[in-house]
């Protein structure tokens, strides 16, 4: 019997699917607008993470196909010294993935907004006490701080400051972007539980309540992935992706026909005649 079925479902861990986005074997298609997302997502998103809470479902395409050839490029945050043609395109999921990988996955501070839209870079931490406390909101346990760990006033003065492991296990706030690294993520474990004698016993316990509660759901979080077949025709896969990617920087489909219909190597994003193209389609 043919299937008449375009797509299939299933589920990853998410340290593997960041993992994928890390190794390019999962990219981006060039029409795709850029990294948009602000603070506040960012940081309701890792609470959602953190509490198992659904985050939606991810689609993509299997590339290899002579019906549809996307131009494809990394998700924001990736760096390959010699970039390798993908298995898979992400077609809805993007500021997801992306704000994902860049807080827990790239070891690098997230390159995101702040409530005036202006450009800022975040490393994210979770304050493990407030963590564990139950009439804390999640969203409130997590927060980002500067590009320097340091949060100062608006007279430039210091308020708080992880800027040092020594600094973090006195605060007792754990950095999420070792979530997914073992070693680092074992070696700082080691020093924030003996970082005050006194206190050994209770940071045991609370480390081990905040891997439990916490840290785990990270490490074992599945993601929802809807994955197009690899011979899914194009004029789908158009339609498809205008129903489904609402969120972000809209992308209507006179610009995905563009770059669907567009020659190989033609980088869509930097093209000056994107508007003279999208008009054309238009007529027809």
């Amino acid at each position: 019997m043919i299937s008449l079925t375009t797509f299939d479902s299933t589920k990853e861990l998410l340290g593997d699917l960041l993992r994928d986005i890390r190794d390019g074997k999962t990219q981006l298609p060039d029409f795709q607008r850029g990294w948009v997302w602000d603070d506040d997502h960012v940081r309701s998103l890792l609470a959602s993470v953190s509490l198992s809470y659904p985050i939606g479902t991810v689609m993509m395409l299997h590339t290899g196909s002579g019906n549809v050839r996307l131009k494809p490029r990394l998700v924001d945050g990736v760096t390959l010294q010699n970039p390798t043609d993908p298995e898979r395109l992400i077609l809805d999921g993007q500021q997801r993935l992306t704000a994902l990988f860049q807080a827990l996955f790239s070891g690098l501070p997230v390159y995101t907004l702040d409530a005036r839209k202006k450009s800022i870079k975040r490393w994210y931490y979770i304050d493990i006490r407030k963590a564990l406390d139950p009439t804390v909101d999640r969203e409130d346990a997590i927060f980002g701080v500067p590009e320097d760990r340091v949060v100062r006033n608006f007279r430039g003065e210091p308020e708080r400051d992880l800027s040092s492991e020594e600094k973090e296990f006195s605060e007792q706030v754990f950095p999420l972007r070792l979530v997914f690294d073992v070693s680092a993520f074992t070696e700082w474990q080691m020093k924030y539980i003996q970082a005050d004698p006194l206190t050994v016993s209770e940071r045991l316990a609370n480390w081990n309540n905040l891997v439990q509660e916490v840290v785990r759901r990270y490490q074992q979080y599945q993601v929802p992935i809807i994955l197009l077949r690899k011979d899914t025709p194009k004029e789908a896969v158009c339609q498809v992706f205008e129903k489904v990617n609402t969120g972000g920087v809209a992308l209507n489909v006179f610009e995905l026909l563009t770059a669907t219909f567009a020659a190989p190597g033609w980088y869509f994003r930097e093209t000056p005649w994107r508007g003279m193209l999208r008009d054309e389609v238009r007529k027809r």
